[in-house]
């Protein structure tokens, strides 16, 4: 499959916009447009709830576009594993189980991304 490693510049291009697309829709959906996005709406000021819509629409937008990369994805990073461990871990060991395979998911998508920066087409440098 050697044949695919031509392509890697591109697939981590779209595995980084995708991401980013995704993680900004989560902070929409508690912020924004819970009705049009099937959310549960948070109300400002500063709880746990409202901190992590806002890191999760700026950290997704930053994501996305490529600026200032590696501190956003690391941010989301954290995010997302004290959102499991808050949130999933109580319900058991196992994240499928639980409910906090997307959590977990998206915590280590964010790790790779902010170990590799913004690659091709990002607006910052890597």
């Amino acid at each position: 499959m050697k044949f695919l490693a031509a392509w890697e510049a591109n697939a981590y291009f779209l595995l980084r916009i995708v991401f980013g697309f995704l993680f900004m829709c989560h902070g929409l959906q508690k912020l924004f447009l819970p009705a049009l996005l099937h959310g549960h709406q948070v109300s400002p000021g500063f709880d746990r709830f409202f901190i992590g819509a806002v890191i999760e629409l700026v950290a997704g937008v930053l994501i996305f576009i490529g600026l200032f990369t590696r501190i956003a994805a690391f941010i989301a990073c954290g995010e997302m594993a004290v959102g499991y461990f808050m949130m999933h871990a109580k319900g058991g060991f196992f994240p499928i189980v639980n409910g906090g395979e997307l959590a977990v998911i998206y915590c280590f998508v964010a790790l790779y991304i902010a170990c590799r920066g913004a690659g091709r087409l990002g607006l910052g440098r890597s």
